[in-house]
């Protein structure tokens, strides 16, 4: 067991979450950088995390686990956690996590009640949004610190609390800038302006079935096909990216067959998660399903229009400290949210009153009419 004494004032964020959660913490690491002036420390999973928080302003360590689920004794990730927890010290913990899964690792870590605040003892506030969730949360001191806390220590840690602006925030740092722009030379792409567009999701090739009733983020090839075609006509100058992982290359293949227009690249297979968030950076725009990527452009200032399924856009609209433009959709099918429920001109007459980053599109009519 660790040293009682050892203590550690730095705080820990405990998040195990997809893509969008982890760009969505970033409210909360922001909050909790500027009341304790040090980087907040992180335990996660998946291989997204990592990349994307690494040299985030704010951030500390990063230690991840890729399964919480698996037992401790056959777990050497796990056990390796522990073991850098015991080293780093009791501290200020903010767990974040709906699942208890990770608790037991911070009690085999010593980490006692008094110094965990629970975001299930916290519940989100009727109509608040995610980010407000967190930065609310990260104002929350444990037991063990508001028993200490003093008037000058307590207006200490709220005197930058009004500088950080609410909302997702991404820094592009200087070597991703680089590779972005290797990377669209090699395309022929690094003097064009940039529409992106983001189809699939992480549940998109899940056992070679996009139709499945668990994928809420399905929208039909041929409404893809018909919104790529509409904004090749309202932006002919302007090259198009599709977006995605591996997985999601072929689907994009199948999208960009029927859509059969010009300039349209399929990026897929070549777009690790720096180099993502610095493409969503140069990009004019994106149009995506509610996805990690909407999350990742508006905290990068990519304006966007998002397709929402049966997730609450009062909770998971994606919101930037940037405040750039982002139009959401919403569909019902039998009286129920489904993403199926919005028409391929809707997308068109939502991107057509988009203000591009730059200022560079110009509104024009579609084959509807709007």
């Amino acid at each position: 067991m660790p040293d009682a004494s050892a203590h550690c004032e730095r705080p820990l964020a405990v998040r195990c979450g997809a893509f969008g959660d982890m760009v969505l913490l970033t409210a909360l690491i922001r909050v909790l950088h500027a009341r304790f002036h040090s980087p907040v420390d992180i335990v996660t999973s998946g291989p997204w995390s990592e990349p994307l928080l690494r040299g985030q302003p704010g951030v500390g360590d990063i230690w991840s686990v890729r399964s919480r689920k698996t037992p401790y004794w056959l777990s050497l990730d796990q056990q390796r956690l522990v073991r850098r927890l015991r080293a780093r010290g009791v501290g200020p913990t903010w767990y974040c996590d709906g699942s208890d899964a990770a608790r037991p690792l911070l009690a085999r870590a010593g980490i006692a009640e008094e110094f965990i605040v629970d975001v299930k003892d916290h519940p989100l506030l009727p109509g608040e949004h995610a980010t407000g969730q967190w930065r609310r949360f990260a104002q929350i001191l444990p037991a063990a610190l508001a028993t200490q806390a003093t008037p000058t220590t307590v207006e200490s840690r709220d005197a930058g609390l009004a500088a950080v602006t609410p909302g997702c925030y991404l820094q592009v740092g200087e070597a991703q800038r680089v590779d972005l722009e290797g990377w669209l030379r090699d395309r022929d792409l690094a003097a064009a302006p940039l529409i992106l567009v983001q189809i699939g999701n992480k549940r998109t090739m899940r056992r070679g079935l996009r139709r499945l009733a668990v994928n809420h983020k399905y929208w039909p090839n041929e409404r893809w096909a018909e919104v790529l075609r509409q904004v090749r006509l309202l932006n002919p100058d302007h090259a198009i990216v599709l977006l995605g992982t591996g997985p999601e290359y072929a689907l994009n293949q199948e999208v960009a067959a029927l859509a059969n227009i010009a300039r349209l690249y399929n990026a897929a297979d070549d777009l690790p998660i720096s180099r993502l968030v610095a493409l969503l950076a140069r990009g004019a725009g994106l149009i995506t399903v509610d996805s990690g990527p909407a999350h990742a452009a508006a905290a990068v200032g990519c304006p966007l229009v998002v397709l929402f399924g049966k997730a609450l856009p009062s909770l998971y609209r994606p919101w930037g400290t940037a405040g750039a433009d982002v139009k959401v959709l919403c569909g019902e099918v039998g009286g129920q949210p489904d993403m199926l429920g919005i028409e391929a001109h809707s997308v068109i007459k939502a991107w057509s009153h988009l203000k591009l980053r730059g200022d560079v599109h110009r509104p024009m009519r579609t084959a509807w009419g709007d």
